[in-house]
């Protein structure tokens, strides 16, 4: 899609990226004035049925939820039989951008504590995310954590006092589907076992792990293997790997690690609380540069 061209109410200013969900672009939205992100899946690929539904899946969860750590969505719509999104347009990179070495313990400890307070608001809400990795969190310029794509997320069904549903159960969630990234999937969903808010947790554990080693929790030569380890063995303990680490926060991460669900944290709000006491709003910021504020996976 060429500059300048019109999709509804937006027009067209440059590509962001592309990838298996979609199109990214940075456009103008000619009605409030404003540069945002557009997610555009193109017709031929909203003809596939689970893509479509995924890209739905997206656009209903995320445009449900209003946290300063959570991706706003403007809008979604369909333009010549093409579904869209759009969303603010961020300034920074994904957190998978800062890994090639450790993040400083204060710095990750802020981080984590700002992933879990966007979880804990979308979890409240019944929503699930399914695939948190690095690639799924974006740094901004003034140190802000954003949690990008629900496009796997899961609303669970929470019945009110008179009966009503609050939220629908998507399909594409049922026990026995695998969906998520190997490395980061909690051991239950590896299994194909149902997902709730402590798979969340498990994947935001390995996240953190990440941020304070520098390497993977989880990673072996095959998929296959990284699951095997995800069920059967824990990562090498932090305090093995020289750094000076607070162990409060080592604990934190072992915790968010256990392979049963009941003993991981029960919330991402109790996860979240336990964070500030080793987090400090004054840690330095990571530099960062302008990239694309969806993830296009």
């Amino acid at each position: 899609m060429r500059p300048g061209t019109r999709f509804g109410a937006y027009e067209i200013v440059g590509p962001l990226g592309s990838g298996g969900m979609g199109e990214v672009f940075r456009a103008r939205d000619t009605r409030l004035h404003r540069e945002v992100a557009l997610k555009l899946l193109p017709g031929a690929y909203a003809a596939d049925p689970d893509r479509l539904r995924r890209f739905e899946q997206e656009a209903l969860a995320t445009s449900a939820l209003n946290h300063p750590n959570i991706l706003t969505i403007y809008d979604v719509g369909t333009e010549a039989g093409a579904p869209y999104l759009v969303a603010e347009l961020l300034e920074g990179s994904e957190l998978r951008a800062h890994l090639d070495a450790p993040l400083p313990p204060r710095v990750a400890a802020d981080y984590a504590r700002q992933v879990a307070q966007g979880l804990a608001s979308a979890h409240a809400k019944g929503i699930i995310h399914r695939d948190l990795k690095p690639e799924n969190l974006f740094v901004t310029s003034d140190g802000r954590v954003k949690i990008l794509d629900f496009g796997l997320a899961k609303l669970r069904i929470e019945s009110s006092a008179s009966g009503s549903d609050a939220a629908t159960l998507l399909r594409g969630t049922e026990p026995g589907v695998v969906l998520g990234t190997v490395g980061y999937m909690a051991p239950e969903q590896v299994r194909g076992l149902a997902a709730d808010t402590r798979s969340d947790i498990f994947s935001f554990g390995a996240i953190l792990y990440e941020m304070l080693s520098g390497t993977r929790a989880f990673r072996a030569d095959t998929a296959a293997e990284t699951m095997t380890a995800i069920l059967k063995h824990d990562p090498p303990e932090l305090v093995d790997t020289g750094l000076r680490i607070n162990s409060a926060l080592e604990r934190i991460v072992r915790r968010c690690l256990e392979k049963s669900p009941d003993r991981r944290f029960h919330s991402a709000h109790d996860l979240a609380f336990a964070l500030e006491t080793v987090s400090s709003p004054s840690a330095p910021r990571v530099d960062s540069a302008a990239v694309p504020a969806l993830d296009t996976r």
